[in-house]
């Protein structure tokens, strides 16, 4: 499984929102120039992250995103199956697997298993308050006196 950069993306969007927000709405402008990410691109990923309701889109001149819930309910894992889909490295397994035909003889099919279930149990244990934690361990880390 590879992470495109609309998964990176949507990671970075709703870090910025968790840590910018505090309760405001935030421009999506504000979060592409934080992030070095396009407007219109971020504009894509909003829609997808809005349709899933992870975000809320508030109209208007102070207008912009929040959260729906508290940082602390969304995962790494959920915000990539929005923007990436199936998580799993291969076509027969995961959550979308077809029935392959081999399945009960394919010894490489349990490194797969394997494989998918390593990735999904490490980005469910990852939350999005744990970046924003991680984010201030990093930002504390870089002042020098």
């Amino acid at each position: 499984m590879r992470v495109s950069a609309k998964g990176r993306y949507a990671i970075r969007f709703m870090m910025d929102l968790a840590i910018n927000s505090n309760g405001n709405p935030v421009a999506i402008k504000d979060i592409a120039a934080r992030q070095n990410i396009s407007v219109k691109y971020l504009e894509q990923i909003a829609a997808m992250l809005n349709k899933a309701y992870y975000i809320k889109s508030i109209r208007g001149f102070k207008g912009g995103y929040v959260l729906y819930h508290e940082p602390k309910t969304y995962t790494v894992a959920d915000i990539l199956r929005i923007t990436e889909g199936s998580l799993a490295p291969i076509d027969c397994v995961g959550e979308s697997a077809f029935e392959c035909e081999k399945k009960g003889v394919c010894v490489s099919a349990r490194i797969w298993e394997r494989l998918y279930h390593a990735v999904n149990d490490t980005l469910n244990d990852i939350t999005l308050q744990d970046l924003v934690e991680w984010n201030n361990e990093m930002e504390a880390n870089q002042y020098v006196i």
